[in-house]
């Protein structure tokens, strides 16, 4: 099954980081079947959650790196309630400052290091989509899709060309 292609009873959530106001064409086609995105922080520029926004709704998060007037109404953390799960977005994972496995929810959401990773850790799901624009320690640039059916999460990575 693709992720690429719209599924009924399944939701779709593109999860993209640290774009640093750069928004590769790869992305925004890898993006296309999202029915949500969130942004896991250092977005860089309004222009950017613009864009994403045509895709489908966005939900971001600010970033270390997100300055200037534009950013005032950006939350610092961002709680996702889709598909019958419970998603926290932030966007340094080293900030978290709560028991996401008490709290409920299924997944944490977080950018930063621009390394990609899935982990599970006490029945919760890890996920950093890398980053975008500016990977690091020799990673691709990616995003992650994450697919939720029947309050069951499936993630992907998407290495963007």
């Amino acid at each position: 099954m693709e992720f690429s292609e719209r599924h009924k009873n399944s939701l779709i959530v593109g999860i993209i980081s640290d774009t640093h106001g750069a928004l590769p064409p790869s992305a925004i086609n890898a993006l296309s079947c999202a029915d949500l995105i969130i942004h896991a922080g250092d977005i860089g520029k309004p222009a950017i959650l613009d864009n994403l926004q045509k895709i489908a709704p966005v939900f971001p998060v600010k970033g270390n790196m997100d300055k200037g007037e534009w950013t005032v109404k950006l939350p610092d953390t961002e709680v996702i309630n889709k598909g019958g799960v419970l998603l926290y977005v932030l966007h340094d994972a080293s900030n978290l400052d709560l028991d996401p496995a008490a709290a409920g929810f299924s997944a944490v959401i977080s950018g930063h290091t621009h390394r990609p990773l899935i982990e599970e850790h006490d029945g919760v799901l890890f996920i950093n989509p890398g980053s975008a624009a500016q990977p690091r320690s020799n990673y691709p640039p990616s995003i992650v899709l994450l697919r939720i059916k029947d309050k069951n999460l499936d993630p992907r990575f998407v290495s963007l060309k």
